[in-house]
């Protein structure tokens, strides 16, 4: 009997429901797929854990943790995952634990992963770096790093890593990846942000599997911090693209939230906290 895939976003800035849900500026989404059980992301640590418990997603029997990139509001829930499911492989980028900052003119922030590496190691974290594209179970895939080919999708000037010497240098975000789900439907893409583009992302996961449609993208856009030039530009790709179903949220800002679902009309959802997308069964 082939399995069904059903996603359910546990952590986002938004809540749709039940009563009791904690939205919090983060993302994180659970992923029941062909009986095996993946959490994407664990959000700033606030709502993880409460959230799973009051939409009945059982983090004690993960298969796998996937970490999108190495930004706080992705990872730190973590701590809080490895105590409930113990020893465990995490798939992510090596640079998903080096030190980050947001700069803008006077002000500039801490927004990295806020744990080392020893102490995650300590609490049962097994990390599976990769830097490819990498199939981690059957149908299930990592885009690893996103080749930047679009000229309208830059990386955003005011994100940096200390340099060698100490002064801040551009972060190139090479560990922003997404993962995807092949099934009868056709392709189910989970974004992080889209710190690499969305457009590139789709570009990227279409080269690797070029028989397959895309049918569903879910997750942050990082259209929140588009000009209009990128926004247009994205949206002549996606119609491109022909997905049948676009849930943003998260970083995709709420005025260019308003403007996907102008263009999209049906096709766009609201991804908040509580949200449960059915992806179709095993291909």
């Amino acid at each position: 009997m082939k399995q069904q895939c059903t996603l359910t976003v546990l952590c986002e800035n938004s809540v749709a429901g039940p009563f009791g849900l904690i939205g919090e500026h983060g993302w994180a989404i659970h992923a029941d797929i062909f009986g095996r059980s993946i959490l994407f992301d664990t959000g700033q640590g606030q709502g993880i854990l409460p959230n799973s418990r009051l939409l009945n997603i059982d983090l004690k029997n993960l298969d796998t943790i996937v970490l999108s990139h190495g930004h706080y509001d992705h990872t730190s829930g973590l701590p809080d995952v490895l105590r409930e499911c113990g020893e465990i492989d995490v798939y992510g980028h090596e640079d998903c634990l080096i030190d980050r900052y947001w700069t803008k003119d006077n002000d500039s922030r801490e927004i990295g992963i806020r744990f080392k590496r020893s102490y995650l190691n300590s609490l049962g974290a097994r990390f599976r770096f990769i830097r490819e594209f990498t199939e981690i179970f059957d149908g299930i895939y990592l885009t690893g790093e996103v080749p930047r080919v679009t000229p309208f999708e830059p990386v955003d000037p005011n994100m940096k890593v200390p340099g060698p010497d100490g002064s801040m240098t551009q972060d190139e975000l090479l560990d922003d990846q997404s993962m995807i789900i092949d099934t009868d439907q056709g392709l189910t893409i989970v974004l992080g942000c889209a710190h690499a583009g969305l457009v590139n992302i789709l570009t990227h996961v279409a080269e690797h599997l070029p028989d397959r449609p895309i049918h569903t993208v879910v997750g942050g856009t990082h259209l929140g911090f588009a000009e209009k030039q990128q926004f247009d530009a994205t949206m002549e790709a996606l119609d491109r693209f022909a997905i049948k179903r676009l849930g943003a949220g998260h970083c995709t800002g709420l005025a260019n939230a308003a403007r996907l679902f102008n263009h999209l009309g049906d096709k766009y959802f609201f991804s908040a906290v509580g949200t449960r997308i059915g992806c179709g069964i095993q291909k």
